[in-house]
């Protein structure tokens, strides 16, 4: 019997008890690289195995076909394929997780390819959750997936699960990755807070040496700042890695000016300062979101009004933001009333903006529900990180490494009073 044919009917026999694929797995490995060898003749043995009966069988023939390159014609043929197995496979694909990844980011490779990114969002959404342990476990394809969203621009679908508290990481590259991407897909959706929470993940994590994502990541974090509370502060908070507050702002020059700009609250400036390095940020693909913090400046500057005027003409407004007619100014307003921003009438008749108080009571049911539900993942929080604090505590090689470099005390060190008076 031919070789291939023999492992085939091997993996058909021995894939029903948890021992019989345990043996299989030995086989496979064993045959992995003579399956490599042969890759060219691999897809049509996968029409004999079935993906969800056979998963770890059929994992390894599609992963040693996937390893030589593929033209176009064969990735339409090879999408589909990757596509069923990945819906269809089974806890066994759990025995061979490198395998399962290695597929995975091949299947994304040639969406890129086919130049239908979209194509690779489901798979990989249902894959992540099939090797995730829990929620709180970040996969390397949770970048993967989220990439394939940022390219498809289905935002909304690569938002779901950045509402994910992680808490277990295993490769550091995959949670700055996974912040820096999931801040892009907040952009796009305009979820600035957010945001700006991802992208302040990957600025302030620890790191050795800077990294390029960190750098990009600080570029769109200091333009997202700006957008949001419309300041911005070159100071890291002291918990930052010494490498990220030295060398993360002298990467990033023009969007430091930027910011500097910004602060002066002069709109020609800040135009004279973007058209003068728009090439810059062109190059790093920021450009649009540049333009967006001079329009935030725009309602910055309408916002200032809000706490000087209780009514105001369009007119006015116009003037004093530096916008060119009234009708520009009633554009900005009304859009800014849309978004929550500000509280304000407009009378259409004599053209005069009447500033309003915040009529939000905090009594609604609706509010008191989003109060009481922030205050129960709150406490779900603390507990997690008291949790964690004493399983940190209780570890040998955290307690061995703080021994070795906190200074040892002794009570002769010290004059301690033998007795207290009360």
């Amino acid at each position: 019997m031919d070789p291939l044919e023999a492992l085939v009917a091997q993996i058909q026999g021995l894939s029903s008890t948890s021992s019989d694929v345990n043996r299989l797995h030995s086989i496979l490995k064993q045959a992995d690289d003579s399956l490599r060898s042969k890759s060219t003749c691999l897809p049509p043995l996968l029409t004999q195995l079935d993906p969800s009966i056979h998963s770890l069988g059929f994992l390894y023939i599609l992963d040693a076909y996937m390893t030589s390159p593929i033209t176009k014609t064969q990735a339409e043929t090879a999408v589909p394929i990757v596509t069923r197995f990945i819906g269809a496979c089974s806890d066994q694909i759990r025995l061979a997780p490198e395998k399962f990844l290695s597929v995975c980011r091949r299947l994304k490779d040639q969406v890129m390819l086919l130049e239908a990114p979209i194509r690779g969002v489901a798979p990989l959404f249902t894959a992540l959750r099939k090797v995730q342990v829990s929620a709180e476990h970040l996969t390397p394809l949770h970048s993967e997936f989220l990439l394939l969203c940022l390219l498809s621009k289905c935002y909304k679908t690569g938002l779901s699960i950045l509402d994910d508290d992680v808490f277990e990481v295993n490769h550091p590259r995959d949670f700055f990755l996974y912040c820096y991407y999931g801040g892009m897909i907040c952009i796009g959706m305009k979820c600035f807070q957010k945001a700006l929470d991802l992208l302040h993940n990957v600025v302030t994590a620890p790191m050795s040496v800077i990294n390029a994502i960190a750098v990009e990541a600080y570029k769109k974090y200091t333009l997202v700042s700006l957008i949001r509370n419309g300041q911005f502060s070159t100071s890291l908070p002291k918990y930052s890695s010494s490498a990220a507050q030295r060398n993360l702002k002298n990467f990033c020059q023009p969007y430091v000016e930027l910011a500097n700009t910004y602060g002066n609250g002069k709109i020609a400036e800040l135009e004279a300062f973007v058209k003068t390095n728009a090439e810059k940020f062109e190059s790093d693909s920021n450009l649009g979101l540049v333009k967006q913090v001079v329009s935030s400046m725009y309602k910055r500057n309408i916002q200032r009004l809000t706490q000087t005027y209780l009514t105001l003409s369009l007119q006015d407004i116009a003037n004093t933001v530096q916008l060119n007619s009234p009708k520009e100014a009633e554009m900005h307003v009304l859009q800014m009333i849309q978004d929550g921003e500000i509280y304000a009438t407009i009378n259409q008749k004599d053209g005069m903006v009447r500033f309003l108080e915040d009529p939000e009571q905090y009594k609604t049911c609706e509010m008191i529900e989003h109060i009481d539900s922030s205050i129960q993942r709150i406490m779900a929080l603390s507990r997690k990180l008291t949790g964690m604090d004493e399983q940190i505590s209780c570890d040998q090689l955290y307690l061995s490494k703080t021994g070795r470099e906190r200074q040892r005390y002794d009570f002769d060190d010290f004059d301690v009073p033998q007795k207290f008076n009360i």
